[in-house]
């Protein structure tokens, strides 16, 4: 626990110089911090001084992280989360709200829709809420015009629920476009033009050159280009693969294979060559776009070597580097250059006619791992688009003007949510060319005056801890998004530090929802590591052992049902019965069959939100899910004294990311010639060549046995309470 006072009226001048200041600065900050909390002590008042100095510029970002701890920890430590639930530590202001754009939609059809319960977007935000939830086409029908969303026909209505075989509706019925085309197109609303930035980007290693930036009608201009090339090699509906790191060219190459009606399918740059082969061979792609090297500083990592053991498919290669002199490619195979001369004939700027689908036509699939080992193939349509984009402008507030930055890859959900979320509100993407982990990035986030940051909290924990990002201004971000993982109290204090105290957006959700199911929101106060609520339009339960629904708003934990009318949710998967997957064996309520997430929820006293974890034995692993069956496959082979193993993770008594440990259990005999360091190594070394080289394993436990059930299925969750506790014990001491 971070050093803290009983209470900020016990801290001292003394204690400000010993976190860091200078005995003047010291005495004035003390004066002020003094006059800030007032006389002394007051019941109940702790979030009303927080409030009071987080907002009053007292404490800055250049200041010492131990500042802000004492400060924050002393004001909240008479704070008891059991019976207020978690602290707030940003309040949204009447003049916040009504500049966002879920502010603007309130103030304009809250009224009318509310009648005289609506107030004001703060003070009615959860009413209006739970409006959405039960009128949602009144609530889509309103946001999908605030994107640039454009109907080649027009639907029929926004949802029908005519077909009782489907559960989740249909939405959007008779429309026909092309989402691609309507992220490359001017719209006067948002004042969007041809001279827009759509993309500002900088390669790592070039961090003192300016940026780099291609407008709309360039990003227009190369993807039709692309588009032109591609459909010199493959036909409408062809599947082809992308897997290279989130690049300007990435993301034209993704756009320009749904705009000549092409399916992307999303492979992730980490993976190793028979996980590259197992998502080829699923969504039975046809070709795949892939880079020479992966470039970090000054190494080179291979990656068409990669792909070209995963695959016999035609691979396209883009290089790393505009002057690399290439590398031998198969004979089938092409570069990058040879690729768009299959377009040099045509006049520049060339024009592409959009292939335009229905609604509900597949457009990219992505993959998320179960508990079976094998990848479900997860379809999405052009309706997945408008919900992601949509919730990023109503809970993280994207707008038109807004310079977006979220390290990710197309291989993940964030990939293409990110390119949605911009394009479709008219807001910049901030592409760095690099590793997120070093100063350079952060470096681009300043220069490149990034206004919403998102983030790992893996990748947050390594900025505190390393101290790469001391010095540099980000002071131009106005909100930051955190997803992929469980978020840890005092990385989000550091966060949200450096920007002067902006909120932290909390977001939670899946490949299959195309979305969050629960996220902060500018419209209600925010608390660290804890989301605010579900998203607009989702209605959601909280299930005991017995799959009954707790009452709404009582505090308690157990797993989610989501109701089933969420639009924008997956209504089918390529290689798994998708009823069976989110629907059987789901209790029903209020008549609706309810969705299965599998997360394990609590909502707190106070209505705030924390994720425990997957109810299936899927783990998350820096944002990575993972089974597993997956892991304890891969290292019951990797020696041959191993009778069984298995993976669990842990987390800190903070929270945060979680942490891999295998527990295994010995042949008889093998005990005196295995060490768990040594295993450790050999597991690691297994995990990074079959899985993921991303994944790392914190440490090896030897056990004797296993817990099991009495039909001999191993209790994975009673190992992992008991590691908790064993660990939690042990980082108080």
């Amino acid at each position: 626990m971070p050093a803290a006072k009983g209470s900020v009226w016990e801290i001292g001048v003394e204690d400000v110089m010993a976190a860091g200041l200078p005995p003047e600065e010291a005495r004035a900050f003390h004066v002020e911090l003094r006059r800030l909390a007032g006389e002394g002590p007051r019941e109940g008042a702790e979030a009303v001084v927080w409030r009071a100095v987080a907002e009053s510029g007292l404490m800055l970002p250049d200041h010492p992280h131990v500042l802000h701890q004492l400060v924050y920890y002393s004001v909240y430590a008479t704070w008891d989360r059991a019976s207020r639930g978690p602290p707030p530590y940003w309040f949204p202001s009447s003049i916040q709200a009504e500049h966002s754009n879920l502010g603007k939609l309130m103030k304009l059809h809250g009224p009318k829709l509310l009648g005289p319960s609506y107030q004001d977007p703060v003070t009615s935000f959860n009413i209006f809420r739970e409006f959405t939830v039960l009128h949602p086409e009144v609530y889509w029908s309103i946001v999908i015009k605030e994107l640039s969303v454009v109907f080649h026909e027009a639907p029929k209505s926004v949802l029908d629920t005519s077909n009782n075989s489907k559960i989740s509706g249909t939405w959007f019925p008779g429309a026909v476009l092309n989402i691609a085309e309507c992220c490359l197109l001017p719209v006067e609303s948002q004042n969007k033009t041809d001279e827009t930035a759509a993309i500002l980007w900088r390669n790592e290693g070039s961090d003192d050159s300016p940026i780099n930036c291609l407008s709309l009608r360039e990003l227009r201009d190369q993807v039709m280009l692309v588009a032109n090339a591609i459909d010199k090699i493959f036909t409408k509906g062809d599947a082809i693969a992308i897997d290279m790191p989130m690049t300007c060219s990435a993301v034209i190459i993704y756009l320009a294979i749904i705009l000549a009606g092409c399916v992307v399918v999303s492979i992730a740059d980490s993976f190793a060559a028979n996980e590259i082969a197992k998502r080829m061979e699923v969504a039975k792609a046809k070709g795949i776009f892939t880079q020479d090297f992966i470039l970090r500083g000054e190494r080179k990592f291979p990656l068409y070597s990669r792909v070209t053991e995963g695959t016999s498919c035609i691979a396209i290669v883009v290089p790393a580097l505009d002057n690399d002199a290439g590398i031998q490619l198969r004979n089938h195979d092409l570069s990058w250059k040879d690729f768009l001369s299959l377009a040099s004939s045509l006049p520049r700027p060339c024009n592409y006619h959009p292939v335009y689908q229905s609604a509900d036509c597949v457009t990219n699939i992505l993959f998320s791992s179960g508990t079976t080992g094998e990848p479900k193939a997860i379809p999405w349509t052009q309706i997945s688009p408008i919900r992601c984009a949509a919730d990023s402008w109503a809970h993280i507030d994207i707008q038109a003007g807004d310079i977006c930055c979220w390290p990710t890859n197309l291989g993940w959900v964030m990939g293409p949510i990110m390119v949605y979320s911009c394009f479709l509100t008219g807001a910049t993407l901030a592409l760095y060319h690099g590793s997120p982990l070093g100063r350079g990035f952060g470096k681009f986030v300043q220069d490149a005056a990034v206004t919403m940051l998102g983030t790992v909290p893996s990748l947050v924990k390594y900025w505190k801890s390393s101290k790469c990002m001391e010095g540099l201004d980000w002071t131009k971000i106005r909100k930051f998004g955190s997803t992929g993982e469980a978020s840890n109290i005092d990385d989000d204090l550091w966060l949200s530090s450096r920007a002067s105290y902006r909120p932290i957006i909390e977001c939670c959700g899946g490949t299959e929802l195309s979305s969050s199911y629960i996220l902060g929101s500018l419209l209600q106060p925010q608390a660290f590591a804890a989301f605010s609520g579900p998203s607009m339009a989702t209605g959601l339960v909280i299930l005991n052992e017995q799959g009954i629904p707790y009452p709404d708003d009582h505090p308690c934990t157990g797993e989610v049902g989501l109701f089933p009318l969420y639009m924008g949710a997956t209504d089918r998967l390529l290689n798994a019965d998708h009823k069976k997957v989110y629907f059987d064996g789901m209790p029903t309520y209020k008549g609706m069959n309810l969705r299965r997430h599998g997360d394990i929820i609590q909502r707190t006293v106070g209505n705030y939100y924390i994720v425990h974890g997957r109810a299936d034995d899927t783990m998350n692993l820096g944002g990575i899910k993972t089974s597993s069956v997956e892991i304890e496959r891969v290292c019951n082979g990797s020696d041959e004294n191993v009778l069984e193993t298995a993976a669990v993770t842990i987390t800190s008594g903070f929270g945060g990311p979680e942490q891999l440990v295998v527990l295994v259990v010995l042949k008889n005999g093998s005990s005196a010639q295995c060490d768990p360091d040594s295993l450790r190594i050999k597991f690691q070394k297994a995990i990074q060549n079959n899985l993921n080289p991303l994944f790392k394993v914190s440490f090896v436990k030897v056990v004797p046995e296993f817990p099991r059930t009495a039909s001999n299925k191993l209790l994975r969750r009673v190992l992992k309470e008991k590691l908790q506790q064993e660990y939690s014990k042990y980082s108080r001491l």
